[in-house]
């Protein structure tokens, strides 16, 4: 007895080895192209954009977090005006984007004779505390 049995068995070649057995790894691959690859190219390819697009005056935030006001531009290097005669130099590489100040709706100026936010006081009347959470509640 110089084979055992079982190599025996699979001497016959592996019948059956073919597209079956190949369509779960190209499902599993399509899954990861169209979820994770194909949306991580185009954010890399919008930042890449974004950044060949800062000019004088724009406002950025770098990735420590510091915002700034591009004061002057070359080639790779910025000057970012971060406080009152405070510049500072970083790459186009650090820059994580533009930043985009929101302002609250009741930071907004109101024009004359708009009335004031579902929930506000007018003015010089205090707000009362809790009024949404007793409405909520059943309470007046």
């Amino acid at each position: 007895m110089l084979i055992s049995p079982a190599f025996a068995q699979s001497a016959g070649g592996a019948p059956g080895f073919g597209f079956e057995q190949m369509l779960p790894l190209v499902l599993v691959f399509a899954i990861f192209y169209f979820l994770l690859i194909r949306p991580q190219q185009k954010r890399a390819k919008e930042h890449k954009a974004m950044l060949s697009g800062i000019k004088r005056g724009d406002r950025i935030v770098t990735g420590g977090g510091i915002v700034g006001t591009v004061t002057k531009t070359v080639d790779n290097e910025l000057t970012v005006e971060i406080a009152e005669n405070l510049r500072v130099k970083v790459t186009r590489e650090t820059v994580l984007g533009l930043y985009k100040e929101s302002a609250a709706p009741a930071d907004k100026p109101k024009a004359e004779g708009e009335a004031p936010a579902e929930g506000a006081a007018a003015e010089g009347e205090k707000p009362a505390s809790g009024s949404k959470l007793r409405r909520l509640l059943g309470g007046k």
